[in-house]
């Protein structure tokens, strides 16, 4: 009866039962129905026992870091950086926007935090420059998305946190993929430019006034470069390296820059308090739910339903990709991080294909989930900032889902594209 639990949680959601809920209501009351009361207590005790864990404690505190970098201006200086190298292409906000995402990624690691902070400066401008508010806001959303691949990442701690991997390793193996999304999505503006004649952003700067742009954005693009430099040398661990971004970022914007007040400090600890909150909730809950599911045994059933559909790992991977895609659609990556992974990592292992790389195409695919229709949390952050209906922002983002599913096949066949760097390091085989 217990292999319920996935119909009954799927419906929960559809009916408009907030995730944190459908992830605990649905296997309690299967557990009632079945007369596993004992069961009961433990799924929900371990709502605290998923939360309690040195390495999530990351998460708030990367958190903090991007809201400090945020709140103190650093966000204006990296569209004032990326205005400088980009903004003379035809189409150069829009070509700003993507690059301004691709560095604020390295500050905050949150697809959410990148359409909020860069969505609220970028969508007006672009407005006023003749663009479509639909294609501004879609384009936002679109490159949101890759905050979470490009470390530091808040899915990938989570992943490792679940199924026991490096987090240097996956942060490593994020690199390649965030720029390639990046750069895919560049060249679709490129096309679409050249179609559509969008205006140039600005004249093309001199060399003296780039190397100026470059000094202003100098202290925050060392954040992503402590990270992981210090993370890599063995300096300190992803729980002390995001503790030493809150504090490197504290200290840009109170003395460095002086751009932070004490009076905002209040407001940022609320603001990472509650995002932090959300997200460890729904870690919480989903790490209970994954005790539902090893008693169900629905991962032994599930391995031989998928292995019995093919044993190449090609084709597994294809329909894999397929299933992850849907997925996205309605759950939030880090839930579905933590259901999935643990079902479908051991049996992709055991057909040769490497953790690290796996978990790359997983991250990847559910991350790119958070821009898709229906429930694309960062669609609705787009609608909200550029009070624009989701079903036209939907519309406007199908070109820039093309080319992100481009790469998440790309790096699904091709191991080199995220292994590269990890190998070359020594964090993977």
């Amino acid at each position: 009866m217990l292999v319920w639990f996935l119909p009954v949680f799927l419906v929960f959601l559809l009916i408009g039962l907030p995730v944190f809920f459908a992830l605990l209501a649905a296997p309690g009351l299967l557990l009632w129905l079945n007369g596993q009361t004992n069961d009961i207590t433990l799924l929900y005790r371990n709502v605290y026992n998923g939360m309690d864990s040195f390495p999530l404690m990351a998460i708030p505190f990367f958190m903090l870091a991007g809201e400090l970098m945020n709140r103190g201006g650093i966000t204006i200086r990296l569209v004032e950086f990326s205005q400088a190298l980009m903004g003379h292409l035809r189409g150069g906000l829009a070509h700003v926007n993507v690059l301004s995402s691709i560095l604020f990624a390295g500050l905050s690691g949150s697809a959410v935090a990148d359409t909020s902070a860069l969505g609220s400066m970028l969508i007006p401008a672009m407005e006023k420059q003749g663009y479509t508010r639909k294609f501004a806001a879609a384009i936002t959303a679109a490159s949101s998305v890759i905050g979470p691949i490009i470390p530091p990442s808040g899915i990938m701690i989570i992943y490792a946190y679940v199924m026991g991997e490096s987090v240097a390793a996956l942060f490593l193996a994020g690199i390649v993929p965030g720029v390639m999304v990046g750069i895919g999505l560049m060249l679709m503006i490129k096309v679409m430019a050249n179609r559509y004649d969008f205006p140039v952003a600005s004249r093309k700067y001199t060399w003296p006034e780039r190397g100026q742009a470059s000094l202003k954005a100098f202290f925050p693009l060392m954040t992503p470069v402590i990270i992981l430099g210090g993370i890599l040398g063995g300096i300190f661990t992803p729980t002390e390296a995001a503790a030493v971004a809150v504090g490197y970022a504290f200290i840009i914007g109170f003395f460095v820059l002086r751009t932070l007040t004490l009076k905002e400090v209040p407001d940022v600890l609320s603001n990472a308090g509650m995002t932090s909150a959300v997200v460890l909730l729904l870690v919480g809950a989903a790490m209970a739910f994954k005790t539902v599911v090893s008693l169900s045994h629905a991962p032994e059933q599930l391995a031989a339903l998928i292995l019995g559909l093919s044993e190449n790992p090609l084709i597994l991977l294809f329909l894999i990709n397929l299933l992850l895609f849907v997925v996205g659609m309605f759950l939030d990556a880090g839930p579905a991080i933590i259901i999935l992974g643990p079902i479908l990592g051991p049996i992709f292992a055991s057909l040769g294909v490497d953790p690290i790389h796996f978990a790359i195409i997983m991250s990847v695919n559910l991350t790119v989930g958070l821009a898709t229709p229906p429930m694309g949390l960062v669609l609705f952050v787009a609608a909200a900032v550029s009070r624009e209906r989701v079903e036209t922002i939907a519309k406007a983002i199908l070109p820039f889902l093309a080319v992100e599913i481009a790469v998440i096949f790309l790096i699904t066949y091709v191991p080199a594209i995220s292994m590269t760097i990890p190998r070359l390091t020594g964090f993977a085989n």
